[in-house]
């Protein structure tokens, strides 16, 4: 395969990859929003699992925004790219600036997308998360390390493409990684994708309730 359709293509794909974790009571998938909510939505819809979003923000370096130091999570937790704040010698004080930004952001997303609800209690679950894609891999680590702390007894990273050199650390950091598309030279995410436009907050409501109906439906048949 050269590359994905879209996202939903992507999630499909991934589905059926993650079959074995169908229709268990203690499988959550968790997406990166906002481009992970589609791909999400597929696998969660595919395995009769519940979707929700974890929420994570880049920490981008001041002047190079797309460039990122680091990335904090859900419940305060922060990774830093300790080479590139070395390497571009940047303060405590820059540092601070950005953390205060993006946890405002953070917030407000949480918010926004989770509607006030309590978070579910994932202690013993299989967790899914889920993204469109891995580029530096700043957010995934964060949310790995985040979600590690609540002890599920198991994580799976299922994710449509990522760079061959990212995948083999990111094996480290879970139980199960799976990335079909493993390019030697990633360019971007969005290369490997026909259709890869913005997934904007509209789209990520309207696949998140419907996530929940499909859910509740599911129960109710079962």
């Amino acid at each position: 395969m050269e590359k994905y359709l879209n996202r939903s293509e992507a999630g499909k794909i991934l589905a059926n990859k993650l079959k074995v974790y169908s229709s268990r009571g203690d499988v959550l998938i968790f997406a990166l929003p906002r481009g992970g909510v589609p791909v999400a939505y597929e696998i969660a819809h595919s395995l009769k699992a519940p979707l929700d979003v974890f929420i994570v923000r880049k920490l981008g370096v001041p002047g190079h925004e797309e460039l990122a130091m680091g990335a904090i999570a859900m419940g305060n937790t922060i990774v830093f790219n300790k080479q590139i704040v070395d390497d571009l010698s940047i303060s405590q004080s820059a540092i601070d600036t950005v953390i205060e930004k993006e946890s405002k952001e953070l917030k407000r997303r949480e918010s926004v997308y989770r509607n006030h609800q309590p978070f579910p209690n994932i202690k013993n679950k299989v967790i899914i998360l889920v993204d469109d894609g891995i580029a530096t891999g700043a957010t995934i680590r964060v949310a790995i390390k985040a979600l590690r702390s609540l002890e599920p007894s198991f994580i799976i990273a299922a994710i449509p493409v990522a760079d061959i050199s990212i995948c083999s650390e990111m094996e480290s950091l879970v139980d199960l990684f799976i990335c079909p598309l493993r390019p030697s030279y990633l360019y971007a995410v969005g290369a490997w994708y026909d259709d890869f436009s913005q997934t904007e907050d509209a789209e990520v409501h309207q696949l998140l309730d419907a996530a929940r109906k499909n859910f509740a439906e599911d129960n109710h048949h079962a």
